[in-house]
């Protein structure tokens, strides 16, 4: 059916949402428009999926969630009964038609006679994640475009350990998604019916006082906390999201209690009204945040997004102006602090182990090498981070210690199975009290840590190709650097290739070497000097993004070859 055919279906629908008729009714004199919400149905992948929020098979709506959702319930269908009547967690964010679509997921399984447990407000990915261990339930499903603008939103499908569904399984819930290719025939039950008899349950309070309890062990050092907690001056903001009921909480349960939020950004509210971006990566975010600390004369600033699984930082510098760490420089920070406190209290296992992306910097791995802790690589996506700790308690192989990716995800326990900023926001605080003791600041360990390992400098540049025309440009783009593989990036000679995709990595003398990962969509080059670049397409949003990663003795020798390697990118991809 032409897009334009699938238009007209959705317009003389009788039933359709008359939010949705009206937008439907605003653009019928703009084909361009018309095509953008209905040339494609919104891609659902391992990630789950992720768009803009109205009319459309190309958008995020009640009829896309439906749809969604019965994909994952034919699959469930599938199961044998006691595993399908364990059921689904169900949890959203602070966005517009958050708990409309965590509801409508609900309404979709009770046709299946599948039992959902919806939290009865907003709650964070991690505690989604937590949730499906702690209730056994067979899935999650998780309502939340992370940190997104506003316009958007997502949904997130959670396998039976907490990570994200295991590719094997979600490949066939997409398969059963496209299936229901009739969006308006999918049944739905009456919420009240669901109550009912049982197949719908709300659950709150009692969920977070276990996630609670088991984020009091998130805390390694009880007397430093204990001397330094209630001095360390902390400025806490959930940017408008899940965070601030519990990222409070947690803060209180460890013995930090100097801590402010922003008043302003402590609100839920979907129009992020005082931000453009909801990111902690951006500098912008802060800036709220950055008043209120000059004010009350902070030590740091710790933001979580709106789904509160990504956290950024600013420390206080001598001249009272606060300088923005970078998600590796966290993630750093966090896994030294880790390490260091675990061997002092001899808690540190003899098989320890950390885990990062392939894209995240290599600065980790010298930590942990140093303690003599094995780094794990994996691909790009915290569910792979999870697949690992289940390797590891599987086998007994490795004790996980910490995992992390770039773009501000970490870990610390694994009770919860993917990025938590929660038990971030505890860790960072431990890591900061112990500087304190030592009268320096986060900067000025991560300075330390320099002196130590080498000068480590990355960056991660995303390009987005909006529009029909997007995923085009995109494999185009990935097509060039395989074709047309580079020789060198500003005048350092690439000594390997890594190509995920086919699982080989290519040696500068021709030889090959196999890589025991997943194939992915990833090109990775390995320079001469240390340094690296990666090129991957974002799995949840129309973007290539490129990263750069490198290493010298001196901080301004790191920084040049960095923006060496942008420029020389930038040249090959624009060629």
């Amino acid at each position: 059916m032409s897009w334009q055919n699938t238009y007209q279906t959705w317009v003389k629908y009788p039933k359709l949402d008359p939010e949705l008729k009206a937008e439907l009714m605003a653009i019928k004199d703009q084909p361009e428009k018309q095509a953008e919400a209905f040339y494609a149905p919104l891609e659902f992948g391992t990630a789950g999926m992720r768009g803009v929020i109205g009319a459309g098979i190309n958008c995020m709506n009640i009829y896309t969630v439906r749809q969604a959702t019965e994909g994952l319930a034919r699959f469930m269908d599938t199961l044998d009964e006691k595993t399908k009547q364990q059921g689904v967690a169900i949890s959203f964010d602070s966005r517009h038609h958050s708990k409309d679509f965590a509801h409508e997921a609900a309404r979709v399984l009770g046709a299946h006679q599948i039992p959902s447990f919806v939290f009865e407000s907003l709650r964070p990915t991690p505690e989604l994640s937590f949730t499906v261990r702690h209730l056994k339930t067979y899935a999650g499903i998780m309502i939340t475009a992370s940190h997104n603008p506003k316009q958007y939103n997502g949904y997130k499908i959670y396998g039976p350990d907490g990570g994200q569904m295991p590719p094997k399984e979600s490949d066939l819930i997409t398969k059963y998604v496209r299936q229901a290719d009739d969006l308006f025939a999918i049944k739905v039950v009456d919420e009240e019916q669901l109550k009912a008899t049982g197949l719908m349950k709300i659950i709150g309070d009692d969920v977070d006082q276990a996630y609670l309890a088991e984020l009091d062990q998130v805390t390694i050092n009880r007397k430093l906390v204990a001397k330094e907690g209630k001095t360390l001056k902390l400025i806490f903001t959930p940017l408008h999201g899940t965070g601030a009921m519990l990222g409070e909480k947690a803060l209180k349960q460890a013995g930090f209690t100097n801590f402010t939020m922003v008043k302003e950004q402590a609100v839920a509210d979907p129009e992020f009204s005082t931000v453009v971006h909801p990111n902690p990566e951006f500098p912008e975010a802060f800036d709220l945040a950055i008043k209120l600390g000059k004010k009350e004369d902070a030590d740091l600033l710790i933001a979580v997004d709106p789904d509160a699984d990504r956290l950024g930082v600013a420390v206080r510098q001598p001249n009272g102006e606060y300088q923005l760490l970078t998600g590796n420089q966290i993630a750093a920070l966090m896994l030294n602090y880790i390490l260091k406190a675990r061997k002092a209290a001899q808690r540190l296992p003899k098989n320890a182990a950390a885990v990062k992306s392939i894209v995240s910097s290599e600065f980790a791995t010298a930590i942990a090498q140093d303690y003599q802790v094995k780094m794990v690589d994996v691909l790009t996506g915290f569910k792979f981070i999870a697949e690992q700790i289940k390797n590891f308690q599987a086998t007994g192989s490795q004790t996980f210690m910490f995992g992390f990716e770039e773009s501000y995800g970490y870990l610390i326990r694994p009770f919860v199975r993917d990025k938590d900023a929660i038990q971030s926001l505890v860790m960072l605080a431990e890591v900061a009290a112990d500087y304190k003791s030592r009268g320096m600041n986060l900067y000025d360990g991560l300075q330390e840590l320099f002196e130590k390992y080498g000068f480590f400098a990355e960056k991660t540049t995303p390009i987005t190709f909006d529009g029909i025309d997007g995923p085009e440009k995109i494999a185009n783009l990935m097509n060039k650097f395989r074709q047309e593989a580079p020789k060198d990036f500003a005048g350092q000679k690439v000594v390997a290739t890594a190509d995920f995709q086919n699982s080989q990595k290519k040696l500068a003398d021709g030889t090959t070497v196999d890589i025991d990962l997943p194939k992915s969509n990833v090109l990775k080059y390995y320079l001469a000097d240390g340094s690296w670049i990666a090129v991957r397409p974002s799995g949840t949003e129309p973007k290539i993004k490129f990263y750069i990663g490198t290493q010298a003795d001196k901080q301004a020798e790191a920084f040049a070859k960095r923006k060496a390697f942008e420029a020389a990118l930038n040249q090959f991809a624009e060629q």
